[in-house]
């Protein structure tokens, strides 16, 4: 399937100029997809801020969670069947380093005065995980989640429920920030991409082990 991204001459991606108010040159860094349709349908609802945290934000996370996931073992089962090959935890309390790059994520990507949900979910996923096609549920969860990539870069792919031919990935590189509002969360299936199937606008991306730090707010 052709792949909207930058350029291809005729026939198969579409120019980046005849995109012009679709996708940015600083999204093409990040986002490609399968049609002009499916990007005008996410534009502002999806985002990937590159380099969100420093290496040294990376480290202090880090920091405060490799311990406790060293206590736990790698799942391949799950209560949904979503993942395949991990471990989670959650945690409330953080270091001074740590606190502010929450308060950063919470500026840019919720909305003023919105209710977090309390303790920050943190999902260890080994290099031979995945994350399976799904929606996210509307009982748990508000409008908007966020996550924090640490240790490797991955690609996050989006189909819509109503039109499985479509699809949309997002390249989130090591340290980025990854946001998913609205209809984006509700309507689309999210996965993150076998190791094998990892691919970004033709490019082998390689997974490693990944860490997913992950923010959402309250419903309503």
């Amino acid at each position: 399937m052709e792949s909207f991204h930058l350029t291809r001459e005729a026939g198969g991606v579409i120019r980046l100029k005849e995109l012009k108010g679709l996708q940015s040159t600083e999204e093409c860094r990040w986002l490609c997809a399968s049609s002009r349709e499916i990007l005008s349908a996410v534009r502002g609802l999806v985002e990937v801020r590159q380099n969100f945290i420093s290496e040294e934000e990376e480290k202090a996370l880090l920091k405060e969670l490799e311990p406790g996931l060293r206590k736990k073992r790698y799942e391949f089962d799950h209560w949904d069947n979503a993942i395949h090959g991990f471990r989670e935890t959650e945690r409330l309390q953080w270091g001074d380093v740590c606190e502010s790059v929450f308060r950063r994520v919470r500026e840019v990507a919720f909305p003023k005065g919105s209710s977090l949900l309390g303790p920050v979910h943190v999902l260890d996923l080994d290099k031979a995980g995945y994350i399976k096609p799904h929606v996210d549920s509307v009982k748990f969860c508000g409008s908007t989640i966020t996550g924090l990539s640490l240790l490797s870069d991955s690609i996050m792919r989006l189909v819509p429920e109503n039109n499985s031919a479509e699809w949309l990935n997002l390249l989130l590189s090591r340290r980025s920030l990854y946001i998913l509002r609205d209809d984006a969360r509700f309507k689309y299936t999210h996965e993150i991409l076998k190791d094998e199937e990892s691919f970004f606008s033709g490019q082998k991306v390689p997974r490693h082990r990944r860490i997913s730090v992950i923010c959402r707010n309250l419903p309503g």
